[in-house]
């Protein structure tokens, strides 16, 4: 028997938030939480989901009742947990190009609160071709600029009737652009100047940042599952135990978004850009520090590092002593996030390869762990030995080759041949090694800088590459450590 309203009863909520995707992402992330929230903080909000593609997956989502069951699989209080609930939060779900009427019809809503999107990074672009009478728009902004527009004419532009809006898209101030792409939408479209008020004063749009490993519908265990609940579920969802969800705004949001409550991990600040670097730092840079020298290890995966003795140790010591002194939260908020990152690299329920990691691994440095380098330079006036020594092993994993084995590595046309042109001229001296590090520090376009001007760092990326080359990864490093 398939989840739905037959096997498995749940309580009516007010549809108080529209949510435009129907993904596994905001699925194990926001609508767990909207479930939690309704279970344990009276939060009385349910869930309209709308598709914003034409293809998608709300006729299973509505076939279910809007019900699926969501794992959530990893370490949590330092244990290994793997636990499972059906996710109630979601009442009904949309298809905009199918039932359009519909989709406006839930702008009339009185009780509606909030919109929540995950549409993509590329979901929160303007389309110019867009307009108002399209039945739908093709972007999502263009869609929801024709929603609200709805709102503001049922409610005769009541600013009681103004929304709270939080996309979840993994870009920078996404909030602030969906904002102002909407009020490019209103100039294009000729909106009247009480809309644009309207805009202005009755919604609020929070800028937030969002982090959960979700790899989604467990085809491969599907079998298991389904013996295991009972019943069959199209929709079943997998996320890891980590989840934080950071929003940027006016404290008063709290009162209306109960999290804390509840125990998530829900942040509330006017300023999340302390939160998003920790994340690029400790989150990102730790992945892009540890794969070039992993991979030379001859490790295959992320779990596999952290349990490995000498690069877990890399790892860990790379994390508190290299990556933690460099940023400007409190040390406890920092701790509590290395731990988490660390735990999560554990999981043993995510097999995260690390050549799917290398990919584009010159521009990841610069944005995750060169910042890290320079500040660390800036604080203490030395150069961060394990930091450093990954770069040396990136230049060195370019060579192209692991143990003799060939490397197929994935990065722009432009950095490959330059890496195939400075080892294919590779003449087995010191200074050839040189010759390499130099012209790669060189690049302004990867680095946005000279590296070669930060005192000491070309003289001693050169000596890692000497060491990796003469003695191979596992002597050098020990050198390091």
């Amino acid at each position: 028997m398939r989840l739905g309203r037959e096997i498995h009863k749940k309580e009516k909520h007010a549809e108080r938030i529209l949510q435009f995707g129907e993904g596994n992402f905001l699925r194990a992330f926001v609508d767990g939480m909207i479930d939690k929230m309704n279970k344990e903080a009276d939060f009385n909000s349910s869930v309209v989901v709308i598709q914003p593609l034409k293809e998608g997956l709300v006729d299973k989502l509505n076939e279910q009742d809007g019900l699926y069951t969501l794992y959530l699989n990893g370490i949590k209080d330092g244990e290994v947990v793997s636990e499972h609930t059906v996710i109630e939060a979601i009442s009904r779900a949309i298809n905009p190009y199918d039932a359009y009427e519909g989709y406006l019809e839930v702008a009339k809503n009185p009780e509606l609160r909030f919109i929540i999107s995950n549409t993509t990074e590329a979901g929160i672009a303007f389309d110019e071709k867009d307009r108002l009478e399209d039945r739908p728009q093709n972007s999502y902004p263009g869609k929801l600029t024709a929603l609200l527009y709805e709102r503001y004419k049922a409610f005769d532009g009541d600013k009681n009737k103004g929304l709270i809006l939080i996309p979840c898209e993994l870009i920078e101030k996404n909030g602030e652009k969906l904002k102002e792409i909407i009020l490019k939408y209103a100039k294009l479209w000729n909106l009247e100047e009480g809309f644009i008020k309207w805009m202005h004063e009755a919604n609020t749009f929070y800028n937030s940042l969002v982090d959960r490993i979700v790899p989604g519908y467990p085809r491969d265990k599907m079998e298991k599952i389904t013996k295991e609940l009972g019943y069959e579920d199209q929709l079943v969802v997998e996320g890891e135990q980590f989840h934080l969800w950071v929003i940027e705004g006016p404290q008063w949001i709290k009162e209306e978004l109960p999290a804390e409550k509840c125990g998530l991990n829900v942040i509330f600040t006017d300023d999340l850009t302390p939160y998003r670097t920790r994340k690029v730092r400790i989150l990102n840079g730790a992945h892009t520090s540890m794969v070039p020298v992993s991979l030379l290890y001859g490790i295959k995966t992320v779990r596999e590092t952290v349990e490995d003795q000498v690069m877990g140790r890399f790892v860990k010591e790379a994390i508190y002593d290299e990556i933690v002194p460099t940023l400007d939260l409190p040390k406890e908020e920092l701790d509590y996030f290395a731990n988490a990152v660390l735990d999560r690299f554990k999981n043993p329920f995510i097999k995260h390869f690390l050549m799917s990691i290398s990919l584009n691994s010159n521009s990841k440095y610069e944005t995750r762990v060169l910042p890290s380098v320079l500040e660390y330079k800036k604080r203490t006036g030395e150069l961060p030995n394990k930091l450093v020594f990954s770069l040396a092993s990136m230049m060195y994993l370019f060579k192209g080759e692991i143990n003799g084995e060939v490397v197929a590595l994935k990065d722009s046309p432009e950095i490959l041949d330059m890496y195939e042109k400075l080892w294919g001229a590779y003449d087995v001296t010191e200074e050839g090694l040189r010759n390499i590090v130099t012209t790669v520090l060189a690049q302004e376009k990867i680095w946005k800088i000279d590296l070669n001007k930060v005192e000491g760092l070309t003289d001693k990326v050169t000596y890692y590459l000497s060491q990796i080359e003469k003695n191979g990864v596992r002597k050098a490093l020990n050198e390091v450590m």
